[in-house]
């Protein structure tokens, strides 16, 4: 039956997934397939998948056979409609006990963190970590990490290398206080079999991209590395070892895990729980220090429910029982998806009141609607700053796995809600790029332009699928003189391999440079884009009238009292007692002295050999600076890839008209004057 009322040709997405329905198949029973026939689908060994050379960004075409099982079979019985259970072999059930040991297949963003902050807090537990790329190993075991998070190293060295006996001299106490010495228990490794059969507890943290080729490609997840890991688990696991699913998985994923498992291992019963990350990039260590909630799924069972216990306990050392979440399995695995998707709906919504804005002529300003839709205690004043859109390998990843499993489900309309989040963010990313180009009479030619941020967001090093490759990408189709690019927190190698995959043209690519100052940058650009939110890129804080100091009582003895009572001290309470003995001192890193040196790198280290060389630039962008060493005609725009919570960064235009040309002929010359203006913002 045709449709009454089709969409027009020029509403049509541009974005090639998304010029047509998704491609629909039957539910596919990958789960089964792969566990009797593991060629089939996947690689027949775990070494032999590409996730252990990097964790690639696109799936091999060997995993064209599809996404895990998505609707259970049904039997009848009295009746009622249930589950259907197929005949399984006489499984021995295992009652497994205190979690001693956890291993972590991939060290990836996922991995790396997380097994970096449970063994921070839990000194008893050996957090073992493998992954086979032997240069991320070597990262992890170096002082140049492979991830760029605030304050990562310093959790990592007290995991990795332990702590030394230290004493500390603390206001307000009669006495100092004495800090004995942690030994390691974080191990970033090769050794992945014996990892895996000394361990407790198994968490699975590889990459699950969409696919490239096959069945779904451009919006199914593969599952592959999943597949992959699951059967070496199987193959080299103890009796009663628990196996967490910490990836972002097609729901159904769990059920798959169990099929494997259970066909290498009839013998045994394993308990498969879903225990979603929920972090940010740029800000991951402070959500794993305290998150919003810790979620756990698991079988209804009681086995199941003993093994969500367990795990519970593990997060338990630093996190309140209040916060820990179990539900079952599959509720948790969509509970992610749907997570991200809705995050990426509210800053698509706020972009396209942003369009409304900027086009009805009538003086309405964004920001100020932002501002009264944070208010309303039902929405919240997060993710409602408009900008260029959303960037990463989070969001569009799972918005496009959350709308092929509608699609498959025949809830077509929903599938197309879904994706208009993406059409949105696309229309976004094209008209940014369009403005540039009218500011600037409509042409390119000739001019520079100067792109300030490349990473998806601030605070991490993470390129992929950066708001900034697509910028370039439409604006090097102008064959501008120059694109140059500044970012202080990604390598200069990072940001050109992401460029190389965008598909331009020899003579656009050379057009194309990476500065490692701001003001090399904007030398004599015709435009500056600010496209990611780094605080220097924020320039300087308008400052209110300066209050006399305040007189404060010294409360800290009476405040860490409390501290002080139990023998043991947790890591969260020396986090306390390193905040007040950082009033007193002027390291900020080690207050306490209890972190060991830092192991020296190797003669032929090339992270040092960047640092000694041309080190990126910290200094603070000057706008009044910047607009004197702009060419005329000039522009800039301070639209974020990802807003702030706090703060917001508005870019003023002045406009100087040419007295000496006939009014026809006039040209607006812009210049940006960019302040870091406060922001009112309700922190629930």
């Amino acid at each position: 039956m045709e449709n009454p009322h089709p969409e027009p040709e020029a509403l049509r997405p541009t974005l090639p997934f998304l010029n047509s329905r998704l491609a629909r198949s039957l539910p596919s029973s990958q789960s089964i397939a792969s566990a009797l026939s593991p060629g089939a689908s996947t690689p027949t060994s775990w070494a032999g998948n590409q996730w252990l050379r990097g964790t690639p960004d696109t799936s091999p075409t060997s995993s064209e056979a599809g996404s895990p099982e998505l609707r259970p079979k049904l039997r009848i019985d009295d009746g009622r409609i249930s589950p259907a259970i197929e005949p399984q072999p006489q499984a021995v059930v295992q009652v497994a006990g205190p979690v001693k040991s956890i291993c972590f297949i991939g060290a990836g963003f996922v991995g790396g963190p997380t097994a970096a902050v449970i063994a921070y807090h839990n000194p008893r537990i050996m957090v073992n970590v493998v992954d086979l790329n032997q240069q991320r190993v070597d990262a992890w075991n170096s002082r140049h990490l492979p991830i760029h998070e605030d304050g990562l190293l310093k959790v990592v060295r007290v995991a990795r290398d332990g702590t030394a006996d230290a004493t500390a001299f603390l206001p307000g106490l009669s006495r100092p206080v004495e800090l004995k010495a942690r030994q390691p228990n974080l191990v970033f490794s090769t050794r992945v079999i014996e990892s895996i059969g000394e361990a407790d507890a198994v968490f699975i943290c590889v990459n699950t991209p969409t696919k490239t080729h096959g069945l779904g490609a451009g919006s199914m997840a593969d599952v592959s590395a999943i597949e992959s890991a699951a059967r070496t688990v199987a193959k080299h696991a103890k009796a009663g070892t628990i196996i967490v699913e910490k990836s972002t998985v097609p729901c159904g994923t769990a059920r798959m895990i169990q099929d494997i498992l259970r066909y290498h291992r009839p013998e045994t019963t394993f308990q498969v729980l879903s225990n979603p990350e929920f972090l940010a990039e740029g800000t991951a260590v402070d959500n794993l220090m305290h998150p919003d909630r810790i979620l756990i799924g698991s079988a209804q069972t009681l086995p199941g429910l003993r093994a969500a216990a367990l795990l519970k306990d593990v997060y338990a050392a630093w996190v309140s029982p209040a916060r820990i979440v179990t539900v079952n399995t599959f509720s948790s695995e969509l509970a992610k998806l749907v997570a991200n998707t809705m995050l990426a709906q509210r800053i698509s919504s706020v972009n396209a009141v942003s369009a409304i804005c900027e086009e009805i002529g009538l003086g309405a300003d964004v920001d100020d609607v932002s501002l009264a839709l944070g208010k309303d205690t039902r929405l919240g004043p997060k993710f409602l700053q408009a900008g260029v859109g959303f960037g990463g390998s989070c969001f569009e990843k799972d918005i496009l796995n959350l709308a092929y499993l509608a699609s498959e489900l025949h809830l077509d309309v929903v599938a197309d809600y879904w994706l208009g989040i993406l059409r949105i963010n696309e229309y976004q990313r094209q008209r940014y790029a369009c403005n540039v180009v009218r500011e600037l009479n409509g042409s390119l030619r000739g001019k520079k332009i100067a792109v300030l941020g490349f990473a998806f967001k601030d605070g991490t090093n993470d390129t992929r699928n950066s708001i900034a490759v697509h910028i370039i990408k439409d604006l090097a189709g102008e064959m501008s003189r120059e694109i140059a690019i500044f970012d202080p927190g990604c390598a200069s190698a990072d940001i050109l391999v992401e460029i190389e995959k965008i598909g331009l043209t020899q003579d656009q690519f050379s057009r194309i440079r990476i500065c490692t100052d701001w003001r090399e940058v904007v030398q004599e650009a015709s435009a500056i884009c600010v496209l990611t939110q780094w605080r220097q890129f924020r320039g300087r804080q308008i400052r209110g009238p300066q209050k006399s100091p305040e007189k404060h009582t010294n409360t800290s003895g009476r405040a860490m009292t409390p501290i002080m009572r139990d023998e043991a001290l947790t890591e969260m309470k020396i986090l306390a007692l390193e905040d007040v003995a950082r009033r007193e001192s002027s390291v900020s890193e080690d207050p306490l002295g209890r972190l060991k040196p830092l192991r020296p790198c190797t003669n032929n280290c090339r992270h040092c050999g960047v640092s000694l060389g041309r080190p990126h630039s910290e200094d603070t962008v000057d706008w009044l600076e910047v607009a004197a060493m702009m060419q005329e005609p000039r522009w800039a725009s301070a639209k974020l890839s990802e807003p702030s919570d706090h703060f917001l960064v508005k870019a003023s235009a002045i406009d100087q008209e040419i007295p000496a040309k006939p009014a026809n002929t006039r040209k607006k010359h812009y210049a940006a004057i960019c302040d870091l203006v406060p922001r009112p913002v309700d922190v629930p």
